[in-house]
């Protein structure tokens, strides 16, 4: 269950990394307003994973889905760079969470 809690925050992560480009730096309320819950919501359910997982796992992993998650969405919604190397790189990543979950003890 603390796999799919860490994913979780790990999706609510890449909400509020993406939220804060509509943010507008925090000048339009309603996306202000649902990148800080997403950020509360994201923590909380981090805080959760951690009372079973190993706290560098989780951590690196979170981040992981929150990077390649961001990174994926910049180029589809905002039209960022998507060459092969940027594409291989976030492959790396992947390789890396996965990693981790099949090391980490159940």
């Amino acid at each position: 269950m603390a796999w799919i809690i860490l994913l979780a925050a790990g999706l609510f992560e890449i909400g509020w990394a993406v939220g804060l480009k509509y943010t507008e730096g925090f000048t339009r309320p309603l996306p202000t307003l649902l990148t800080a819950g997403s950020m509360v919501i994201s923590l909380g359910l981090l805080g959760l994973a951690l009372k079973s997982l190993p706290l560098g796992t989780a951590y690196a992993i979170w981040t992981g889905v929150g990077t390649v998650g961001t990174a994926i969405l910049g180029m589809w919604l905002f039209q960022e760079q998507a060459d092969a190397a940027r594409l291989a790189c976030i492959a790396l990543i992947v390789a890396g969470i996965v990693g981790l979950k099949v090391v980490t003890p159940h």
